[in-house]
């Protein structure tokens, strides 16, 4: 009943948002088979994060950092949108959302049928020439050890690294929906990755509500979030799209 309770909660203040928008982090991904990068199970219990995933080390080893980067390529590929990130595209759709923040690079949220998409981290289905700064598509290229491009740099995939700046046109479009919100859905994210998990205390400070979803509580969770949803990203949602009657179709 208490949870029952919480959701029809939150589903009145997902309805009644003048201007919502949702901040997602791996935890969304996860139920589409991509695993997070923290946890028992993350991708940095396997690859130690500064070495394969700082900027100093793809610049001192690409080749090293690419055959990592090809296994996770191969995951990301072979992914589907699961019923979280349908839900919220459905409720782009509705008005009741009107952008997504994510912390992914997955492009699922885009394959969903999300249309605002501020990709804070940038999209793993790009590549981008450190000589040149040529944009690529990743189905553009071919490879068998580093893909180069055709001014001869080295291309890296369009992501943030570890020591990288996030891109500015990001950041701008953030802070303008952070200004604007008034509900911000935080599902997803283990807050712990600066400057994206400040983002929910600048909402909050605002006055936006927080609805958190997520399978673990965060630091977010006893100090600025209202509501508290706990359990998978994709069963929430389905319960709160139900509860409001807008259950997206079902991908074939």
């Amino acid at each position: 009943m208490v949870k029952l309770n919480k959701l029809k909660e939150a589903a009145q203040i997902i309805q009644s948002a003048h201007f919502g928008i949702a901040l997602t982090g791996a935890g969304i991904s996860a139920e589409s088979g991509i695993p997070t990068f923290r946890g028992n199970q993350g991708l940095w219990q396997r690859y130690d994060a500064q070495e394969y995933a700082h900027i100093d080390s793809f610049l001192k080893n690409p080749s090293k950092v690419w055959r990592m980067f090809k296994e996770f390529d191969q995951i990301m590929t072979q992914a589907r949108p699961n019923p979280a990130h349908l839900v919220l595209a459905e409720w782009e759709k509705r008005g009741y959302l009107k952008a997504i923040i994510t912390q992914n690079v997955d492009n699922l949220h885009q394959v969903a049928g999300s249309k605002k998409v501020i990709e804070f981290h940038g999209n793993a289905f790009r590549l981008r020439c450190l000589q040149c700064g040529r944009i690529y598509k990743k189905t553009e290229i071919t490879w068998e050890d580093v893909p180069c491009c055709e001014c001869g740099g080295v291309l890296k995939p369009d992501v943030v690294f570890f020591g990288e700046r996030i891109p500015f046109e990001a950041l701008l479009e953030t802070q303008k929906l952070i200004d604007a919100c008034d509900v911000m859905l935080v599902i997803g994210t283990s807050a712990e990755v600066a400057p994206a998990n400040f983002l929910p205390d600048e909402a909050k400070r605002q006055g936006a509500k927080i609805i958190e979803i997520n399978i673990h509580s965060t630091h977010l969770t006893e100090t600025i979030t209202d509501i508290f949803l706990t359990g998978k990203a994709s069963e929430v949602l389905t319960e709160l799209a139900q509860i409001i009657g807008t259950c997206p179709p079902k991908q074939s």
